[in-house]
């Protein structure tokens, strides 16, 4: 046992650990069921990533090569955020600042996602036991009846733990379980979708993150338009605790991302009935040639955007306008500061973008820097609008991703005339993270800058939540990076290029940044309600999780970092 003790940890899962008990020590009585699935959530990950590291049972998953699973970080990072969310929504409880209904709401979120996560793990470990008695494929094996049943025993739990004491609707009640259950399957599906659609492409841990996010995601849009139409049909307003209060701004983010996730399906959908007509009228000719093809392409893409978008957007919210018509009037509603901040952002990007290909291609400075130089160009653009125009940059996040998914299905389906000029301008900024097949960089460094922010509309008592992945992503990770690979010398492990002078240089930059814009805050009217001891806890932790993981970095410190500043 002591021989094993060395291998059962290291500094990724000591960082962990670390982060869920300051998670777990600082959460209220109330939430002591939820504190205490996710230490069950974060103890059957620890084992079967101990379990999957120690033997190639999951190598027919097809992961990324080089990378450790992430079985414990990916599976508590996303249990992690909801609960610290759900505890700062116990204290705007308490001071009657949100309503028991939103509580609620966010309480069904968490349990949601942790049976998502606790999901996967059951399916890995089921995985595991059958690699154990059978060399055959898993995906044929009997593990499906036996995961189906294990999570409906846990569903099963989960309804009389949280959901019977505090509903006298036992149909209702019913369909709360099924659908918390309808997430986990899910999960497992896509996340299977993934790996065999993208192989070698992520880690075990950055596919549960990203599979339990969309499926989440998804399903918030799913409900709102299952009530919708439950309220159409029996012409009566649904329980106002069983809805979701929605912004226009988010609706219509949620519309679009979703919308575009989807748009490969209309497309093949477009192929196919272009291809019949094809066959029929033009025998002689190819079944699908580039121009045929890119003709299908946009002319699917724009009546995705134009009419099936929308429609789905406007049935949610009940838009007055269409909600294109809604983006431009919202727009020119301020139009020096908002055209003024847009004029900025076009200006810095041609002119960084620009450049930076430049060097990537004249220079000979290591492409790891010159990928930082755009976390500094993230940080010039969002600070000023963050602080004056929150509500803007949050719409101008959702467009910058919907800019990024057109461009990289444009560059996977290899799309004419631009498909190949987008496939070698984005070659250039990429590294061991990204593949031919999918480039995550720019998603995951605008998402971990957005996302902190989409998390702390409404309620939110922590002004430096927001700025989470700003801080984290755009100056700790930058420093960090470029004083360790110009001055570094001490490594934290004998194997990995991380060292202690960028990691101090990093955790020394975010508390700078941090003592610079929290009196910044406070002069333009926000309450200061977080002291320095636990800033300083958040930004030490946050910076070891960079200097000790070998995941997607731009994806997990942010929500970590947000974690820790929410409670």
């Amino acid at each position: 046992m002591a021989l094993m003790a060395p291998s059962m940890w290291n500094g990724e899962r000591a960082v962990v650990i670390l982060f869920l008990g300051l998670i777990l020590f600082s959460a209220p009585y109330s939430l002591l069921l939820e504190s205490i699935a996710l230490f069950i959530i974060a103890l059957a990950a620890l084992f079967v990533e101990i379990s999957a590291e120690s033997s190639d049972a999951l190598g027919a998953l097809k992961v990324r090569p080089g990378a450790s699973s992430g079985i414990l970080l990916g599976s508590v990072t996303l249990p992690a955020v909801m609960f610290s969310k759900l505890t700062q929504l116990s204290r705007a409880l308490l001071l009657g600042e949100v309503e028991l209904e939103g509580f609620e709401n966010q309480s069904i979120v968490c349990w949601t996602t942790s049976v998502s996560c606790f999901s996967v793990i059951i399916f890995l470990f089921l995985v595991l036991q059958h690699s154990r008695h059978s060399s055959c494929s898993f995906s044929h094996s009997s593990w499906a009846v036996k995961f189906v049943f294990i999570s409906i025993m846990l569903c099963a739990m989960v309804y009389l733990l949280v959901l019977s004491p505090y509903s006298s609707n036992g149909p209702l009640s019913l369909l709360k379980l099924l659908w918390m259950l309808g997430h986990g399957v899910a999960t497992v599906e896509l996340m299977q979708q993934i790996f065999h659609t993208f192989p070698s492409c992520a880690s075990i841990g950055e596919a549960l993150l990203v599979t339990a996010g969309l499926v989440i995601y998804s399903g918030d849009m799913l409900r709102s338009t299952i009530f919708k139409i439950h309220e159409l049909w029996v012409s009566s307003e649904v329980d106002a605790k069983y809805t979701v209060k929605r912004s226009e701004i988010g609706t219509i983010i949620q519309g679009m991302v979703l919308g575009l996730l989807l748009f490969p399906l209309i497309f093949k959908f477009a192929l196919k009935i272009g291809d019949c007509f094809r066959s029929s009228s033009y025998s002689s000719a190819r079944a699908c040639n580039d121009i045929g093809r890119s003709i299908i392409f946009f002319g699917s893409l724009a009546f995705t955007l134009i009419v099936i978008i929308p429609f789905w957007v406007q049935f949610v919210q009940d838009f007055q306008v269409h909600p294109l018509l809604w983006v431009l009037i919202f727009t020119f509603s301020e139009p020096l500061k908002r055209l003024s901040l847009c004029i900025y952002w076009i200006s810095v990007i041609l002119v960084s973008v620009r450049r930076f290909y430049y060097i990537s291609k004249k220079s000979k400075i290591e492409r790891i820097l010159l990928r930082k130089y755009y976390h500094l160009m993230a940080v010039s653009m969002f600070v000023p609008a963050l602080i004056l125009q929150p509500d803007f940059l949050n719409l101008a996040f959702g467009a910058a991703l919907a800019v990024f998914l057109l461009l990289e299905i444009i560059r996977v389906w290899r799309i004419w005339p631009l498909g190949e000029f987008i496939h070698q301008f984005m070659s250039a900024f990429t590294d061991h993270r990204d593949s031919d097949i999918l480039i995550v960089s720019h998603f995951s460094l605008l998402l971990g800058c957005a996302l902190p922010m989409w998390m702390s509309s409404g309620f939110n008592d922590r002004p430096l939540a927001p700025f989470a992945g700003i801080l984290s992503l755009g100056i700790g990770d930058t420093m960090a990076s470029v004083v360790g690979h110009k001055y570094g010398v001490l490594r934290w492990s004998k194997s990995g290029k991380k060292t202690i002078e960028g990691t101090a240089a990093g955790i020394t930059s975010v508390l700078a940044a941090c003592s610079v814009l929290l009196p910044l805050l406070a002069s333009t009217g926000y309450i200061l309600t977080q002291n320095w001891y636990s800033i300083l806890l958040a930004v030490i932790i946050s910076g070891l999780l960079e200097a000790y993981t070998a995941q997607l970095d731009n994806a997990f410190i942010p929500l970590v970092f947000y974690s820790l500043l929410c409670i």
